[in-house]
């Protein structure tokens, strides 16, 4: 690729945000065009920016990082995703490749490693952190359906089964099996556990 490369910042955190901006601002091939610091701002200021790469983090308010790569696959599929996060969980580099990221760093990689890392993307290549692509493997795939990481979700904000039916349009009975089946494939006790396991395994 000739020319500057363009790129989008998401992260809620401003102090990481605008370090990673100033250390890539550095590159001499690089520019941010844009920041954000919600996960649901990401597509809108992709819009308005049209950048070459979005360098997303996973937890972010409005919408997680992984959420909006999937955004950015369906409405803007040219622009490349690179995730980079704190949270090093086999669970979430499974579900970030899926959702359409080309790569996924953690955060106390190298600066020279994460600018690396948004050119390979531009080539057509996956960056991978091989530490996290070796516990991915060794973890194997997330047993839980959609809609059990969505009754264990909205479990996790405290709500009680009759408010989750509402929520998700489901019978409490539906809810109940959902629950159970969770609470089995994470060899938890009880909800709450499960709801913990679940996501330092990053499968929520």
């Amino acid at each position: 690729m000739t020319g500057t490369i363009r790129i989008l910042l998401a992260d809620d955190q401003s102090m990481v945000r605008e370090a990673l901006a100033t250390l890539l601002g550095l590159e001499e091939d690089m520019e941010v065009v844009a920041q954000v610091a919600r996960g649901d701002q990401v597509l809108d200021a992709a819009r308005a920016h049209r950048p070459d790469v979005a360098l997303l983090d996973i937890e972010m308010p409005g919408m997680t990082g992984i959420e909006a790569a999937a955004e950015l696959r369906r409405h803007l599929p040219g622009v490349k995703v690179v995730i980079v996060t704190t949270f090093g969980r086999p669970g979430y580099l499974r579900r970030a490749m899926e959702s359409g990221a080309e790569a996924f760093l953690v955060k106390d990689a190298p600066a020279a490693q994460l600018a690396d890392a948004v050119r390979q993307v531009l080539q057509g290549k996956r960056v991978i952190d091989p530490t996290l692509a070796a516990a991915a493997l060794a973890e194997g795939p997330d047993p839980l359906t959609a809609r059990e990481r969505d009754v264990l979700r909205a479990a996790a904000d405290g709500a009680v089964n009759a408010e989750i039916a509402r929520g998700l349009l489901l019978s409490e009975g539906t809810v109940r099996n959902y629950l159970s089946t969770a609470i089995q494939k994470t060899g938890a006790r009880n909800r709450a556990e499960a709801v913990r396991m679940a996501r330092e395994k990053g499968w929520l």
